[in-house]
């Protein structure tokens, strides 16, 4: 039984740092220069019973928000702004992530009709997965979590997607520990699900 578990252990281990160091590169700084992307996509993360959003989707929301408006400062670039794609939970009738998202978005100043909803965005790889089929784009830019963004980067080249990610890290989240364990796992489960889907 200790055999088994320190090899599960360290399957996870070994999943895990692949992942990471296959996409880090990836990870873009915030004052990067943002333009040639078609789409952001931000992943949903939560809302409260009053409909507000959780801190974690508000940053995302306003992370990509921040991107937009800079790219709109530059007055040749009004052809070439993205889209944004607001995909999260929507399926029960008084919860829809992607409805308040798009709303804050609005309100910060983002044109309407430049961010759409997915309302069955029930997962990271469903995200990306239905994305393509919900918007053209050549280039996306994923905004999450840093620890968020290693996997979507990863389920994002197994799909054939050009991506790459920003943080939407603006401040310490409470309850961390225990998304990281989670998120180790979910590595794990994505990786053979993408091992499986692209072949």
């Amino acid at each position: 039984m200790v055999t088994i578990a320190a090899v599960c252990v360290l399957l996870v281990f070994s999943l895990n740092s692949a992942m990471i160091l296959k996409t880090e590169g990836n990870i873009l700084s915030g004052d990067s220069d943002f333009s040639g992307y078609d789409c952001i996509i931000v992943f949903g993360c939560g809302i409260k019973p009053d409909s507000t959003p959780s801190d974690m989707l508000y940053d995302r929301v306003m992370t990509a928000v921040s991107i937009y408006l800079e790219l709109a400062k530059n007055p040749d670039s009004e052809a070439q702004l993205p889209v944004i794609l607001m995909s999260g939970d929507g399926k029960e009738s008084g919860y829809n992530e992607p409805e308040v998202m798009k709303k804050l978005a609005v309100d910060a100043g983002v044109p309407e009709q430049s961010v759409l909803t997915d309302t069955l965005g029930l997962s990271t790889y469903e995200t990306l997965e239905r994305a393509q089929d919900i918007v053209s784009f050549e280039k996306a830019l994923l905004v999450t979590q840093k620890y968020h963004l290693y996997r979507a980067l990863y389920i994002a080249d197994s799909l054939g997607i050009d991506a790459s990610g920003v943080s939407a890290d603006l401040r310490t989240y409470r309850g961390q520990a225990f998304r990281d364990l989670r998120e180790a796992a979910a590595r794990v489960k994505d990786f053979f699900k993408s091992s499986v889907k692209s072949h």
